[in-house]
């Protein structure tokens, strides 16, 4: 029997088979958990219903999440397809390409709105949605970089801003939910070639820096981090709430972090 054995998750935020969702997705699937997915737009759309359809997932769902109407509805369809959840997980980033390659100091008010719109009050509004049919002692989860959220990682910019935002935010939501003993955490994943990485400058430096530099010599996978988020949805992690997890095979530890290079 797996550890999340008759549990209804939902994920938001895969978008293709790279992504870390499609880790946590695999994982769960494994640990014998019910899966919902939800993605945002008709570009994902073409990626994602291939992938439900390989894990022969029956509820799959598009949702903009700055939209509210949009994360009622969401709500309603979930409910009517699985009554209640357990498991809630917010897979979710967004910043404009020129926010993440030009110095912080020229994030745009407009490019700073969109950032923490779609990473941050995202996470806080899916779970105020979902609140009503999610049963006491339910998991939620989000994910993090808190190498760029409590510390610079260049190019990381106004992204390492939202990402603070969201830690803060699982510890106030881990404070509210606590009565109903619902666990609020996030994961803080290593270097991973996801889309969303694609789009920070110097990524395939830090990804490489991130193999020769942490302790144990090598970078994560999404598989690692699905076997993090089980732990975290599932009953072996009630008495823990409002943490930030790394899996990072021990990088965050290190004294000496990103380096930019000359001239860039």
């Amino acid at each position: 029997m797996g550890l999340l054995e008759g549990k209804n998750a939902l994920v938001f935020g895969l978008a293709n088979d790279k992504s870390i969702a499609w880790g946590i997705i695999q994982a769960f699937l494994r640990e014998g958990a019910n899966i919902g997915i939800s993605y945002a737009g008709e570009i994902m759309e073409k990626r994602v219903k291939p992938l439900a359809e390989k894990i022969n997932c029956q509820w799959v769902e598009e949702c903009d999440v700055t939209k509210d109407d949009q994360i009622e509805a969401v709500v309603k369809k979930a409910e009517k397809h699985f009554g209640k959840i357990d498991i809630l997980v917010h897979s979710i980033a967004y910043a404009g390409r020129d926010e993440l390659s030009k110095p912080y100091s020229q994030t745009s008010r407009e490019g700073f709105r969109v950032a923490m719109d779609i990473s941050v009050f995202s996470f806080v509004a899916l779970t105020n949605a979902f609140l009503p049919i999610m049963n006491d002692g339910g998991s939620i989860l989000c994910l993090t970089y808190g190498s760029g959220a409590v510390k610079v990682a260049p190019h990381y910019n106004v992204m390492g801003v939202a990402k603070a935002a969201l830690e803060s935010s699982t510890r106030y939501l881990a404070y509210d939910l606590g009565p109903r003993k619902i666990r609020v955490n996030a994961i803080s994943a290593g270097a991973i070639r996801t889309l969303a990485a694609a789009g920070v400058g110097g990524f395939r430096d830090m990804y490489k820096h991130f193999a020769d530099k942490s302790p144990m010599r090598e970078n994560v996978t999404i598989d690692d981090v699905g076997d993090a988020a089980v732990f975290l949805a599932s009953d072996l992690s009630k008495r823990i709430t409002g943490e930030i997890l790394y899996v990072d095979s021990g990088f965050n530890i290190m004294g000496v972090q990103m380096v930019e290079k000359e001239g860039e």
